[in-house]
C-alpha cells in the first residue's frame, strides 16, 4: 500500500493507492487492490477476513460479525460484489461508521480491489449502558425540539387553535448509538414526530441524547425535501391491495391506461383493475412474468385533504391509491398530479433497472408508494418529500402545481430512497449537502432522459422548472445544476440550526461539479461513475472531500481514460472541491474561543465577562461552563465542574455566571462568582430549563413540559432563596425574559373571551406586580425577545400579519410610558428582527428572514442601532456564516456564536463594522 497526504488522495498510482482517514487509523480509500481471498465463503465472511488478514493495513481490531455487522451484499455485472459492514463498538451501532469492501468473483476465484467508509479506531467507552432511562431520554428529546422549534417570537393560534401543545410532538426511542467523536459519545437515539408548535409543518427530528447526563447533544431533520424547510410498510390499505392482486388472478394484473400530463402530453400509465371492476394506480408492469404476484408494485395514493403531517413518517388513515371506473383518466387525474406521479415514478424506476441493474429503490423490489396532494392546514403545500418510506408531494398553490409535476422532482425524491439503501447519507452538514447533491444530479439525469433533452439545452440544468403556473421555467427554477458559479466560497456557514446545517444550498457545490463532469463526459459514462461511487465507495459521514475521492476512483474503477479522469478532477477543481478548501472562509472578528463546538447552548455576556459553554475540538466532550473577559485579555476560565454532565445555557452579569447542569435524573440550575468560589446549587426542575438571565441576586428561565403545554418564566432570588413563577395559569404562555435590578421583563399571550391576546410584561419581584407594555394599538401579531437596560424595556414587535415577516423593536419605560420605535417594522426592510440584546448604549438585534432560500446572505446577522433609535443601523459584523445567540456587554461590544468557518467559534467585536 501507498501511504500518502490528503492534498494527493485523488492523484497517486492506482496501485494500492490508500488515503488517510480522519480522526481514525484506516484509511478512507484504498483502490488499485487484487488481493485473493476465499471464494468458497459468503461475499460478508470473505471481507471480513480481508480486514483481519491485513490488519496492518486497515488497524481493525475487532473483525467479527458482532462488531463489524453485514449490511448486505450488492453484486453487479461482471462478478462485482460491493460488502457494506456496520461498525459496533461491544455492540452497540456506531453512528456513520461504515466501511465497504469491493471484491470481484469470476472463474471460481475471488479478489479484494479496493475499500473506503469509515471506520472510527479511537473508541474508547468504558461503559456501553446509558445511565438516562428511555424514559428520561424520550422526554428531553421531545422539550429539545419544542425548544428548537419554538425559540423565535410568541405568535397567536390559528382561529379556532389552542395554544397549548396542540402539535402533539412525540417521541419513539430507537436503540443506542455511539457518536464517533473523540473517544465516543454514547446516546439514546429518539425520533421525535409530529408538527412545529411553531409554524404546523412537519417533524421528524433525529435527536440523541448523551446516555449519561440526558442533553440532547445532536439533532437534525429526517424529512429529505425538494426545497429548503428498510423495505417501506404500507399500511392496511397496501395490505389490503396485495391480498386483492393475490385473490384475483382471474383479472388483469397489468392493464393499460392513459392520461394526459401537466404538460398536455397524452402518456400511457400502467393500471391495475381489481375485483370490483375499479381500475387503481398501481403498476405492476415491473415484475417477472413468471412470478407475478413478487416484485416491485408502484402504488400512487390520493392523499388531497390529507394533511401533511400525518403523512410525514406515518401512514395516513383510510388513503386509497387513485381509482377511475374507466382506462382513459380524465381531467382530475391530470390536475390532481397523479398522473405526472405515476407515469414519472415508473420513469425512475426504469432509469435505476437499465442503466443500473438496480431492481427499486432499496435494490430488492420493494414496493413503491407515492402520496399525491397533501396540504398544510388546509392551504398549499410547496414541497415534497422522502421520508423514509414514501415519497409525498405537496398539493401546491399560489403559483405552483402539484409537487409531482415535474419529472426531476419525482426522480430527486425517489433517489433519496437509492440513496438511503446505498451510502445512507447522514441528512446533515456536508453529508446531507452531498445527499442533496446526488438527488438532484440523479433527479435531473432522469428528467432529461424521459423527456428526451439533451444537456446543451440552455435550461436542461434546471431543478423544478415545470411547477409554477404564471412563471417561465428559468424563473420557477428552484436550483440550476449549470451553475458554474457556485463554489466552495460560496459555502453556507450554517449550523444543524437551519436547513440541517445547509444540506440544500452547500449542495450545488457538488452537483454543479457533477452536473459539469455529466456535460464534459456524456450521460452514459457520468452516470455510471456517479452511481458507482454512490452505490461501491461512499460512507454516511463523508463529505465533499471523500465524495471527490469516490467518484476520481469509481472512474478508475470503471476504466475512464486518463484525459477522462483529468476531466473530473478538473471540474471539482472549478468548484472549489479541493483538499483544504473550508480553511479558506475569512471572518473580520475577534476569536475568543477557537472551535468552542457546541450547539443551543447560547452566549451570555455582562461587565467586561462572558460566559459560555465549551468541548473539545471534535465536539466530544461533556459541556463544561467558562468565563473570559470580553476584550480577550486573559485566558479563559472554567466555572462548572468538567464532571461528564452537559453544563449549559449560561450566563453573567460581570460578576455571577449561572448555568444549567443535565445530569440522567435531574436539571439543576447552578451559580458560581466570576471571582472564583463555591459553585452552589441554586434551583432545579423536573423539566426542561432553558433561556437563563442572570443579573444581581436574580437568575430568571424559561421552563417547558412538553405535557404540559405553554413555557413559562421562573425566578430565584440567589440569596435569600426564595424562588416562584410570573404566572401561575396553563393556558398563559411566558418566554424570552430578560432582568435588571429585580424587575423581569418577558413576552406574554394569553386567553381572554374574545380570542389570545399578545403583550410585554414586567413583573417586579419586589411586590410581586405585573405591568404590561403598550403594544401596537393596532393590534400586535407577533412579541419575541425582551431586554431591560437604564433606558427601559425593550422588545421584538410584529404588528402587521399581512407583510412577508418583517418585526420591529420598540422601547417603553419600565412604567409602561414612552413607547419609542427604535428600529421601524416595514415591509421594505430587509431587516426581520428575531432576539435582541442590549447594553446601555446600543441595541443589538439577529435578523432571521423566514422561510426562503439558505443562503449566506439569508443567514442570521447582527445588526445594531441606538437605544433612541437615532442614527443607521449598522451591520455588527461583515462575517458571511451563521451570526447567532449575540450577548450585549459594555458599550457596543457583543459577543456570539460564528459558523462561517464551518465551526462554531466565540467571536467579538467592540464596534460595528457598518455596511458591508
Amino acid at each position: 500500500m501507498t501511504g500518502m497526504t490528503d492534498a494527493h488522495a485523488d492523484t497517486a498510482s492506482p496501485a494500492g493507492a490508500s488515503a488517510p482517514g480522519g480522526d481514525t487509523d484506516t484509511p478512507s480509500l484504498v483502490t488499485g487492490l487484487h488481493e485473493e481471498v476465499s471464494a468458497t465463503q459468503s461475499a460478508a465472511d470473505a471481507a471480513r477476513g480481508h480486514l483481519r488478514a491485513k490488519r496492518g493495513r486497515y488497524h481493525i481490531a475487532d473483525t467479527s460479525a458482532k462488531d463489524l455487522t453485514s449490511l448486505g451484499t450488492a453484486t453487479v455485472k461482471g462478478g462485482k460484489e460491493t460488502v457494506r459492514l456496520q461498525q459496533k463498538y461491544k455492540g452497540v451501532e456506531v453512528l456513520g461508521g461504515q466501511y465497504v469492501v469491493r471484491m470481484t468473483k469470476k472463474d471460481g476465484r475471488r479478489a479484494v480491489t479496493g475499500t473506503s467508509g469509515s471506520y472510527f479506531t479511537r473508541l474508547k467507552l468504558d461503559s456501553v449502558t446509558p445511565k438516562v432511562s428511555e424514559k428520561v431520554a424520550v422526554r428531553r428529546a421531545v422539550a429539545a425540539v419544542t425548544s428548537q422549534l419554538g425559540a423565535g417570537p410568541l405568535h397567536k393560534p390559528a382561529a379556532g387553535k389552542k395554544a397549548t401543545g396542540e402539535a402533539g410532538l412525540s417521541g419513539a426511542a430507537d436503540g443506542v448509538t455511539i457518536l464517533p467523536r473523540g473517544t465516543g459519545v454514547l446516546t439514546r437515539h429518539i425520533t421525535v414526530t409530529g408538527v412545529s408548535p411553531a409554524d404546523g409543518s412537519p417533524v421528524k427530528q433525529e435527536v440523541y441524547i448523551d446516555g449519561h447526563s440526558g442533553y440532547p447533544v445532536m439533532q437534525y431533520s429526517g424529512i429529505a425535501t425538494f426545497a429548503a424547510t428498510a423495505t417501506a410498510t404500507g399500511g392496511t390499505e397496501a395490505a389490503a391491495t396485495a391480498a386483492d392482486a393475490s385473490a384475483a388472478v382471474a383479472q388483469q394484473l397489468v392493464v393499460k391506461g392513459s392520461g394526459v400530463r401537466y404538460n398536455g402530453a397524452k402518456t400511457e400509465v400502467n393500471l391495475y383493475q381489481g375485483t370490483d371492476g375499479v381500475y387503481q394506480m398501481i403498476d405492476y408492469s415491473k415484475r417477472d412474468a413468471s412470478s407475478p404476484f413478487n416484485g416491485p408494485m408502484l402504488a400512487t395514493y390520493d392523499a388531497r385533504g390529507i394533511d401533511v403531517s400525518a403523512a410525514s413518517g406515518r401512514w395516513p388513515s383510510g388513503i386509497k391509491t387513485f381509482r377511475s371506473t374507466t382506462t382513459d383518466l380524465g381531467a382530475d387525474f391530470t390536475d390532481s398530479g397523479a398522473v405526472d406521479a405515476h407515469w414519472a415514478a415508473g420513469k425512475v424506476y426504469d432509469y435505476y433497472k437499465n442503466h443500473f441493474g438496480r431492481d427499486g429503490l432499496d435494490g430488492n423490489g420493494g414496493f413503491v408508494y407515492s402520496l399525491v396532494g397533501v396540504t398544510d392546514g388546509g392551504r398549499p403545500y410547496d414541497n415534497a418529500f422522502w421520508d423514509g418510506s414514501k415519497m409525498v408531494y405537496g398539493q401546491g398553490g399560489d403559483g405552483y402545481r402539484t409537487f409531482s409535476a415535474d419529472a426531476d422532482v419525482v426522480g430527486h425524491e425517489m433517489t433519496h430512497g437509492v440513496v438511503e439503501h446505498t451510502a445512507n447519507l447522514v441528512y446533515a452538514g456536508q453529508s446531507g449537502a452531498m445527499n442533496e447533491a446526488l438527488a438532484d444530479y440523479f433527479g435531473n439525469a432522469i428528467d432529461l432522459e424521459a423527456n428526451h433533452i439533451s444537456m446543451d439545452d440552455p435550461d436542461s440544468g434546471l431543478l423544478g422548472e415545470d411547477l409554477c403556473t404564471d412563471r417561465a421555467p428559468r424563473d420557477c427554477a428552484l436550483r440550476d445544476l449549470d451553475n458554474g458559479l457556485t463554489t466552495s466560497k460560496d459555502f453556507v456557514g450554517v449550523s444543524y440550526r437551519g436547513d440541517n446545517g445547509g444540506v440544500h444550498e452547500n449542495s450545488p457545490i457538488f452537483s454543479g461539479a457533477l452536473w459539469d463532469i455529466r456535460h464534459d463526459l456524456g450521460g452514459d459514462l457520468a452516470d455510471r461513475i456517479v452511481y458507482r461511487a454512490l452505490s461501491a465507495y461512499m460512507t454516511p459521514l463523508d463529505g465533499f472531500t471523500e465524495g471527490r475521492n469516490a467518484v476520481v476512483a469509481a472512474a478508475q474503477e470503471l476504466g475512464a481514460t486518463k484525459a477522462q479522469i483529468k476531466v473530473v478532477k478538473r471540474d471539482f477543481d472549478a468548484h472549489g472541491i479541493v483538499t483544504g478548501w473550508e480553511k479558506a472562509l475569512g471572518v473580520d472578528t475577534d476569536t475568543l474561543i477557537a472551535k468552542d463546538n457546541i450547539a443551543g447552548t447560547g452566549v451570555g455576556a455582562g461587565g467586561g465577562k462572558y460566559a459560555v459553554s465549551r468541548s473539545d475540538e471534535d465536539g466530544s466532550e461533556p459541556y463544561s461552563v467558562w468565563a473570559g473577559n470580553t476584550d480577550g485579555k486573559g485566558r479563559p476560565r472554567l466555572m462548572s465542574g468538567n464532571n461528564g454532565d452537559y453544563n449549559v445555557y449560561a450566563d453573567t452579569d460581570g460578576r455571577t455566571v449561572v448555568w444549567v447542569d443535565f445530569s440522567a435524573t435531574a436539571t439543576v440550575i447552578k451559580a458560581r462568582p466570576v471571582s472564583g468560589g463555591i459553585e452552589k446549587t441554586v434551583g432545579s426542575a423536573n423539566s426542561s430549563v432553558s433561556s437563563l438571565a442572570v443579573d444581581g441576586d436574580y437568575v430568571v428561565y424559561t421552563t417547558y413540559d412538553p405535557y404540559m403545554g405553554n413555557p413559562h418564566i421562573g425566578f430565584i432570588n440567589m440569596k435569600t432563596g426564595v424562588s416562584g413563577m410570573v404566572d401561575g395559569r396553563p393556558s398563559t404562555a411566558t418566554a424570552l425574559p430578560s432582568v435588571k435590578d429585580g424587575k423581569i421583563a418577558y413576552a406574554k399571550m394569553w386567553p381572554e373571551t374574545d380570542g389570545y391576546k399578545l403583550g410585554v410584561e414586567v413583573y417586579d419581584t419586589a411586590t410581586g406586580k405585573t405591568r404590561l407594555m403598550p403594544v401596537d394599538p393596532t393590534g400586535v401579531v407577533g412579541v419575541g425577545q425582551t431586554a431591560i437596560t437604564d433606558d427601559g424595556v425593550f422588545w421584538v414587535e410584529d404588528g402587521d400579519g399581512t407583510d412577508s415577516g418583517q418585526a420591529g423593536v420598540v422601547r417603553a419605560a419600565l412604567d409602561g410610558t414612552d413607547r419609542t420605535t427604535v428600529v421601524p417594522e416595514s415591509a421594505d426592510s430587509d431587516l426581520y428582527a428575531y432576539q435582541i440584546t442590549a447594553s446601555d448604549d446600543a441595541v443589538t438585534l439577529l435578523s432571521l428572514p423566514p422561510g426562503g432560500a439558505w443562503t449566506n446572505e439569508a443567514l442570521p446577522k447582527l445588526y445594531q442601532v441606538a437605544p433612541d433609535g437615532e442614527g443607521d443601523v449598522q451591520r455588527v459584523s461583515c462575517d458571511r456564516g451563521d451570526q447567532v445567540y449575540p450577548a450585549a456587554d459594555e458599550g457596543t461590544r457583543v459577543v456570539w456564536l460564528d459558523g462561517t468557518t464551518g465551526y462554531t467559534n466565540l467571536v467579538t467585536r467592540e464596534h460595528p463594522a457598518g455596511t458591508c
